[in-house]
C-alpha cells in the first residue's frame, strides 16, 4: 500500500511538471491479433504502418482488447465483418494511443448502418452518434469507409465519434489520462476566451469547418479530426492550439 502511494506521488508530481503520464504502456501478457486482422491493419491503417514495430505490437495488443471489450452489433441488415471490428476499434485505439486506459468506458456497444440512418433522439437522419445514456457509439459503415478514403480532407467519421465519447468520458473517469486531456481542453478553451485576435484569425481562416463552432463538443471533435489527418498544417497555422491538442491527446509518436 505505501508503495502504491508512493508511485501516485511521483506520477503526480512528474503529470504537474511535464504535463503527461509517467507511464501508458504496460509490456506484459499482450494480446495477439491473427494473422487477417494484422493484414487489415497493415494494409488499411496508415497510423498503424508509421509506428515503430514496438509501437505496432502494443497498439495490436489494444486492438484486440478494445474487440473483445465491446459488443459490435449490425443494423438494417449489417452483417459485422472482421474489417469493421479491426478498423473501427483501430481508431478508437489510435486516439487513445497516448492514454494509459484506453477502453472508453462509456461505450459498451458500436451499432453499424449501412448508411445513414434515422436517428430518434432528434428524428433526423444521421452518418453517427454517440448516445452516453445507452453507452452505444452508432456508425454508418459507408460514411465510416470514407472517412479513410481521402486522409487529409479533415473529415472522418469514426474519428470525430469517438472524439465526442472521449471527450465525455474524461469528465466520468479519474484516471490520469482522463484528468489530462479534460485539463487540457479547459485550458484551450481559457486561451481561445482570452485571445480575441486568436478567435478571430481561427474563424477567418477557415480551416476547421464552421461546424466546430456549434458549440464546444463539436469544436473538440473537428480539432481532432484536423490534428489527425493534417498535423503539419495545424502546427503551421495554430502552433498554440495544435500544442495543447497534442498535450490532450498525450501524442508523441507516428510525425505529430
Amino acid at each position: 500500500m505505501l508503495i502504491y502511494f508512493a508511485l501516485r506521488m511521483v506520477e503526480f508530481r512528474y503529470v504537474i511538471k511535464y504535463r503527461r503520464p509517467l507511464y501508458v504502456h504496460f509490456p506484459f501478457w499482450l494480446k495477439t491479433l491473427n494473422a487477417g486482422q494484422q493484414s487489415i491493419l497493415r494494409n488499411q491503417f496508415t497510423f498503424y504502418r508509421k509506428l515503430s514495430r514496438r509501437q505496432q505490437r502494443f497498439f495490436e495488443h489494444r486492438v484486440a482488447s478494445f474487440i473483445s471489450d465491446k459488443d459490435f452489433i449490425g443494423r438494417s441488415g449489417v452483417e459485422v465483418s472482421e474489417e469493421m471490428r479491426v478498423l473501427i476499434s483501430a481508431t478508437a485505439v489510435m486516439l487513445t494511443f497516448g492514454f494509459r486506459d484506453f477502453y472508453i468506458g462509456l461505450i459498451d456497444k458500436i451499432f453499424i448502418y449501412p448508411e445513414e440512418f434515422y436517428s430518434t433522439i432528434n428524428e433526423s437522419y444521421h452518418k453517427g452518434e454517440f448516445n452516453p445514456k445507452l453507452q452505444a457509439l452508432v456508425l454508418s459503415w459507408k460514411d465510416f469507409e470514407a472517412g479513410y478514403e481521402i486522409e487529409n480532407d479533415n473529415l472522418n467519421l469514426g474519428i470525430h465519434e469517438f472524439a465526442h465519447a472521449i471527450h465525455l468520458n474524461s469528465y466520468k473517469e479519474k484516471d490520469v489520462s482522463s484528468t489530462l486531456f479534460s485539463d487540457s481542453f479547459r485550458e484551450l478553451t481559457e486561451l481561445l476566451s482570452g485571445d480575441e485576435a486568436l478567435r478571430k484569425s481561427l474563424i477567418e481562416s477557415e480551416y476547421f469547418r464552421n461546424y466546430a463552432y456549434t458549440n464546444q463538443f463539436e469544436f473538440i471533435a473537428v480539432i481532432i479530426e484536423t490534428f489527425i489527418e493534417t498535423p503539419q498544417e495545424f502546427q503551421t497555422l495554430f502552433p498554440e492550439i495544435y500544442a495543447k491538442t497534442k498535450q490532450m491527446l498525450n501524442f508523441h509518436f507516428a510525425g505529430y
